[in-house]
């Protein structure tokens, strides 16, 4: 399901901006400023169905590469909304690439830079206690973002009914990830074949 949006170039330019600011806060990953891109996109802008955004997520999880390709494909994605769909032509793939070229652009350049300068101070200074006790505070913060975001993805129905499998999957797969040694891509698989045959 797309949408049929009319963005204006000041509308890119503030897709662009959050992007831009996102990828400052996207430490342990990109996929920790989700719940942000959630309230930006589909719930303040509405510039993305729900389904767009999730389905967006679990293309990127699933495919090989790095996982920050979820971004390309929201931006490709409000892309597509803002060129009717995949009837609009040349104009809707057009505005499709200019969508995934600035949520990754926004989303890397600021952080690869930051990165870039940060970690080879932060390799000369690697005794520094400051340095030491910034590395150990960051990981609560990182946790915490991860939940956040699996929180959202799990909760996005506001249907008690429909939620119930999803908290018992989300549950299981915490509980798999915790006490057993079974690859990640499994678990990956048994969800996609749990969604496939339409029990969640």
């Amino acid at each position: 399901m797309t949408l049929s949006l009319q963005l204006s170039v000041s509308d890119w330019l503030a897709f662009f901006q959050h992007f831009l600011s996102l990828s400052l806060l996207a430490v342990g990953g990109a996929i920790i400023t989700a719940p942000d891109m959630h309230r930006f996109l589909v719930d303040e802008n509405h510039w993305l169905t729900e389904q767009q955004f999730s389905s967006s997520i679990a293309l990127a999880q699933a495919a090989p590469g790095p996982n920050v390709l979820f971004v390309g494909l929201m931006g490709w994605n409000v892309g597509l909304n803002a060129g009717a769909g995949l009837g609009g032509g040349w104009i809707s793939v057009g505005l499709s690439a200019m969508g995934l070229v600035l949520s990754l652009l926004g989303v890397m350049l600021p952080s690869s830079i930051l990165t870039y300068t940060t970690t080879r101070w932060a390799h000369r200074h690697r005794d520094n206690r400051a340095v030491k006790a910034f590395k150990l505070g960051m990981a609560p913060v990182v946790i915490a973002l991860l939940v956040s975001t699996g929180w959202l993805l799990t909760a996005s129905h506001n249907q008690i009914a429909r939620d119930l499998p999803l908290w018992l999957l989300t549950l299981t797969s915490v509980g798999l990830v915790w006490r057993t040694r079974i690859h990640l891509l499994w678990l990956i698989g048994g969800g996609a074949v749990i969604g496939a045959l339409g029990w969640v």
